[in-house]
């Protein structure tokens, strides 16, 4: 158990026991392929998710679209390589 300086356990580490359900938001503008390419994101990262379950919910005035998925996350590491990889997409404006 290696701890960062200060002695304090890094949040997520704390909050979460893997594995575990863990739900993603991520939001980006209205535009083709864009639920394509974030499942294929998610799915290179958590090969076990079901893209039925994925939930999408355009902004009030169609100019984005959010995605909510939920993973079997298995790591830290697991969840933030895919926040890395979904917030460098090119089509993706914002992860929760």
């Amino acid at each position: 158990d290696r701890k960062p300086e200060g002695g304090k356990t890094p949040e997520l580490e704390t909050l979460l026991a893997f594995p575990c359900d863990f739900p993603l938001k991520i939001m980006g503008l209205t535009q083709p392929g864009f639920a394509q390419a974030v499942i294929e994101v998610v799915k290179r990262h958590a090969p076990d998710f079901d893209p039925a379950t994925v939930e999408m919910r355009p902004s009030r005035e169609n100019k984005y679209i959010s995605i909510t998925t939920t993973i079997n996350a298995t790591s830290r590491e697991q969840l933030d390589d895919l926040y890395k990889e979904l917030c460098d997409h090119p089509m993706v404006t914002l992860v929760l």
